[in-house]
């Protein structure tokens, strides 16, 4: 029975959340559409709980075309203004402008590494780093590699991607394996 299944303690009970620990989180993502999707929930989510955007991913998958970053690169006023009177999403205005300068970035770091996988995930060498954790709460809301991502991508002008967000968005795309070592999940990712 998946109820007596040892999970992370932040994921709780919410079929949402479970659903998303159990399938997603921490599994190593190379393919760039999922990268730049996780790009973009989490800058929404910075000062928000994850769960307020698992609950309306749906809405933003809708809103900003599948995330197709070509076409959000691409965006005009009229289309941020549609975006902004959107009620099931984040209506932010910085956070959907930064939307579409990240898309856009993304695209020259494309150019640049060949790929947004190969840019990324040179900060952890190129492999998971594996910890080991007791309980969630151990895992760190930082680390060096989080900070140099962090500083990096600031420079080349993306918004949103403080160390923090940046150190979510490696966690979920499984640059890092922060799955407590209790949990069922801790050996298969």
């Amino acid at each position: 029975m998946s109820s007596e299944k040892m999970r992370c303690g932040w994921c709780g009970t919410d079929p949402l959340y479970v659903k998303y620990h159990d399938e997603e989180w921490g599994v190593p993502v190379r393919d760039d559409k999922t990268l730049f999707e996780f790009l973009i929930l989490e800058t929404f989510q910075a000062g928000l709980s994850w769960i307020t955007i698992l609950r309306k991913r749906e809405n933003f998958r809708k809103a900003f075309d599948d995330f197709d970053y070509k076409k959000i690169a691409e965006y005009k006023q009229s289309k941020i203004d549609s975006l902004l009177q959107n009620e099931g999403i984040i209506r932010n205005k910085l956070k959907i402008h930064s939307a579409v300068t990240n898309a856009k970035l993304f695209m020259e770091i494309q150019k640049e590494f060949g790929s947004f996988s190969n840019y990324i995930w040179r900060f952890v060498n190129h492999k998971p780093i594996q910890n080991v954790w007791t309980t969630h709460t151990d895992a760190p809301a930082t680390t060096a590699e989080s900070d140099a991502l962090s500083k990096d991508l600031k420079k080349r002008g993306f918004k949103f991607v403080g160390s923090t967000v940046v150190y979510a968005h490696m966690q979920a795309t499984g640059m890092v394996n922060d799955h407590i070592e209790s949990c069922f999940r801790y050996r298969e990712v």
